[in-house]
């Protein structure tokens, strides 16, 4: 007889699935003072203390395996260690750590002491760290030693007149405390002088949006039992598998595969702390840690089907997903020509965990974003907040009058009014546009405010972006439109080609004849020029509004 194990999160998730382990329901126990660092944690450092946890290569190939038993002990370390420099419960933490190890250790030791962490990439500049120091009213930051960041922070502190906590990682620098040496002086027997949990503040991401100042989104403890859904029914992890999600900690998207799901189900993680992307690094990376499971997003595997697959092998790689931004279903098409993968797209936003996704179970169908998760009741709603029937756009909103999920934000941070805007009677408002099928698949259609108004219609960037995408020579596009006297916007197409096409004149025109070819004629591109790169979101989503 087989002896059936028992998972850890079974103490306080119940999922019910169905004969093809899809997941039709889910209920949550026990979680009034839950807190991840303790109970997640701690806890498989008790029950299974040689469990890998985490897989880590250094900039400098270096690889380091850390078990949950490390990871307990670093994290109380870490925890002991910001308490003897004053930082206490409900103060807020910045962490600009790229995929260091120590970032790890740092936010599960927030975590510990009940402080609010607040994860942020090291590609900010002065102004980028002086509205986020004031804005979110941070007393602490655990820094890089790598690359400007640190002196970034100190032009901003000085311009402010701010006095912060400035501790850093991997390095000395005058002025700063030192992580690594500074955990060192501490045992790994951290008791908090106050115990923190359930819907308490525990995390703030600051959102990447296109357009006005970043919103602070503000999570509870609770959060990361909401990735539950994102690493079991999307990711589709395993306890003796190796997860690998391509994302820095300065995005929210890194505790969607680097953290909270992934060791909900004793799955280890694998991180590469790399300075850029290399798409044929990575592929490299897969195939010598036998990498079982990969998420990334779009532009990542743009890049990977440009390569020779047949210099790499992927034979470990079982399962594949992507989100961040609407997958190109040529994108899918290649992938899954190439690979034998289908890839399960999913969408959220950083207010959110998983909303809609292709889970365990479904049918992945190219260009779809999946249909909701048993967690969120979601729905598309017009321009007066009416539902639509299938078929016909509408907003992406959250209904939440039956109940708020678990892995919804709590607010945005001092600012209710902004929380009532897009929170209201009920329903969050995503801003995102779609259609849904008959069969319950949502399709992306774009950000509302990227919708184009060019001679009467309404023209979602996406939908064209996707065209330009089957053409072999097309890295990466992002369309937009310019004034025009006659149509109002007029349309324009912002093209990266691949190494060895040269932009000319006669290529555009070649591009343009293709899309309408392939496109109703109010949509086709009358601007066409081409960039060296996109400007994109810390998330890497292109901003529509810089191009």
């Amino acid at each position: 007889m087989e002896i059936k194990r028992q998972f850890i999160y079974e103490k306080f998730i119940t999922p019910v699935e169905g004969p093809k382990g899809e997941l039709f329901s889910i209920a949550f126990k026990d979680t009034e003072r839950f807190n991840f660092a303790f109970d997640i944690v701690d806890r498989l450092a008790g029950q299974q203390p040689e469990k890998l946890a985490m897989l880590h290569i250094s900039r400098d190939k270096t690889e380091r395996r850390f078990t949950f038993k490390d990871m307990s002990r670093e994290s109380s370390k870490a925890a002991a260690y910001f308490r003897s420099l004053g930082i206490r419960k409900g103060d807020r933490v910045m962490l600009v750590l790229k995929r260091h190890y120590q970032f790890w250790f740092a936010i599960l030791g927030l975590h510990k002491l009940g402080a609010v962490a607040i994860p942020a990439t090291h590609l900010m500049k002065q102004h980028d760290f002086e509205y986020r120091f004031e804005a979110a009213g941070v007393k602490a930051i655990i820094c890089t030693a790598d690359g400007d960041a640190a002196r970034q922070v100190e032009l901003a502190i000085k311009e402010k007149g701010l006095r912060l906590l400035q501790i850093m990682a991997g390095g000395v620098r005058d002025g700063w405390s030192s992580f690594d040496q500074g955990i060192e002086l501490w045992d790994d027997t951290f008791q908090p002088e106050e115990a923190a949990g359930g819907r308490e503040p525990s995390i703030m991401f600051f959102t990447s949006g296109t357009t006005g100042y970043p919103k602070i989104v503000t999570h509870s403890f609770l959060y990361p039992l909401g990735h539950f859904i994102t690493a079991r029914y999307w990711q589709q992890v395993e306890p003796e598998g190796l997860h690998f999600t391509v994302s820095d900690t300065g995005w929210g998207k890194a505790l969607w595969g680097k953290l909270y799901g992934q060791w909900l189900c004793e799955a280890p993680v694998f991180t590469y702390d790399m300075d850029s992307f290399d798409a044929g690094e990575i592929m490299e990376m897969i195939a010598k840690y036998q990498i079982t499971t990969f998420c990334a997003p779009p532009t990542v595997y743009r890049m990977m089907i440009k390569k020779d697959f047949s210099r790499y092998d992927l034979s470990s790689l079982r399962h594949a997903t992507t989100a961040g931004e609407a997958l190109n279903a040529e994108v899918y098409t290649q992938f899954k020509n190439i690979t034998g993968l289908s890839l399960h797209e999913g969408f959220g936003q950083t207010e959110m965990t998983l909303a809609l996704g292709t889970l365990k179970g479904m049918e992945a169908r190219a260009g779809s974003m999946g249909r909701p998760t048993p967690l969120y009741h979601v729905d598309l709603v017009d321009e007066q907040g009416r539902s639509v029937p299938d078929g016909e756009k509408g907003e992406i909103v959250i209904r939440t009058d039956q109940g708020v999920p678990i892995g919804l934000f709590e607010g945005y941070f001092r600012d209710e009014a902004l929380t009532r805007q897009s929170w209201k009677r009920g329903i969050y408002h995503t801003g995102d546009m779609a259609w849904r099928d008959e069969d319950g698949y949502y399709w992306y259609i774009g950000r509302d405010d990227d919708v184009i108004k060019s001679a009467g219609y309404r023209i979602g960037p996406f939908e064209i972006e996707s065209v330009l995408m089957e053409l072999p020579y097309v890295l990466e596009c992002g369309v937009t439109s310019v004034h025009g006297k006659i149509r109002g916007q007029v349309i324009k197409a912002c093209i990266v080609l691949i190494d060895g096409i040269e932009g000319t004149d006669d290529l555009k025109k070649e591009i343009q004849r293709y899309a309408r070819k392939k496109m109703a004629s109010y949509k086709y591109p009358r601007i066409i020029e081409f960039w060296d790169e996109l400007p994109k979101t810390i998330s890497g989503k292109i901003q529509h509004n810089k191009l």
